[in-house]
């Protein structure tokens, strides 16, 4: 983990806090703010105490710093490297991202370093013309907050054309593709943008048909007890989720996940991987389902 020990989350939250204490007048509201902005959901449970009680000797009780300058965070030669490696993978290169700074630095990995056995192998064609081409096409339109004519074909090949706002990108690590969420007529509708054929740039919608009526996240809640680190591994695992996390007693955590509902089946799977240290308190839907899993294991356990 490159960044996680120098250059991670709680750094450059410390370091957006040092730069208001320098500046004079942080207070411990401003604080929080800092820390809800820069950092994880449960990164309030540890870095404002941390900073408060001094275990972190930064600031003193009146939020007072012996630090003169505002910190600073220059990236390393194998950040840098690492950076460059990434910026191999046509998914990211599809955002057109700039290389300037990197030009005479080696990427740390090649590609074909790493092998995926636990995601489809249909994926998206990342590097396609054509798929790139529409991929920066509604890229664009999101940004200019435009409308968009899309033609493509549906699940069973029948060629579909609507006019829409644009409202979010997807990337499903486990189809290894781009989904395109839009707002159409009021309801929601959902592109696979590899079955797209052609996009259109229209005329700019208003904020009223921005977000769909019916697009809405599911909500998890579950009680995670923390043993043999469970708190950061479950942190790390679904980085890529919204959640809120509370600290009900030492080693007792309340975490409440939100994902789409198109996703339970794989949020599922991602939750039974960790036993008996998460335990799911609602909705019922997912409490049933983990039942009929756990059942259907124990009836086919080999004697």
């Amino acid at each position: 983990m490159l960044f996680s020990e120098i250059y991670g989350s709680y750094f450059t939250a410390v370091s957006r806090i040092l730069d208001k204490a320098v500046e004079g007048g942080l207070t411990g509201k401003e604080l929080s703010a800092i820390v809800q902005e820069t950092a994880f959901g449960e990164s309030l449970l540890t870095i404002p105490s941390s900073l408060k009680e001094e275990k972190w000797p930064f600031l003193d009780g009146n939020y007072q710093t012996c630090i003169r300058h505002e910190p600073t965070m220059p990236l390393t030669l194998l950040q840098k490297q690492w950076l460059k490696a990434l910026l191999q993978d046509p998914r990211i290169r599809l955002f057109s991202p700039s290389e300037d700074g990197l030009e005479d630095v080696e990427p740390l990995y090649d590609m074909d370093t790493f092998v995926f056995f636990d995601r489809y192998t249909d994926g998206d064609p990342f590097e396609d013309e054509e798929y790139i081409q529409h991929f920066r096409t509604i890229l664009s339109a999101m940004k200019e907050k435009r409308n968009i004519r899309v033609r493509f074909k549906g699940n069973r090949n029948v060629r579909h054309q609507y006019v829409c706002v644009p409202y979010k990108l997807e990337y499903s690590a486990k189809d290894d593709k781009f989904r395109l969420i839009t707002s159409c007529k009021g309801y929601m509708l959902t592109v696979n943008i590899g079955r797209v054929r052609t996009v259109q740039i229209l005329e700019p919608y208003t904020e009223q048909e921005f977000r769909p009526a019916e697009y809405r996240e599911e909500s998890l809640v579950m009680e995670l007890t923390n043993e043999r680190n469970a708190l950061e591994r479950v942190m790390l695992h679904f980085s890529d989720l919204e959640k809120e996390t509370e600290k009900l007693d030492k080693g007792r955590y309340r975490i409440t996940l939100y994902y789409k509902k198109d996703d339970e089946t794989e949020i599922l799977i991602r939750v039974l991987s960790f036993g008996p240290v998460l335990k799911v308190l609602s909705p019922a839907t997912m409490i049933s389902q983990i039942r009929q899993r756990l059942d259907l294991q124990y009836r086919f356990q080999p004697e």
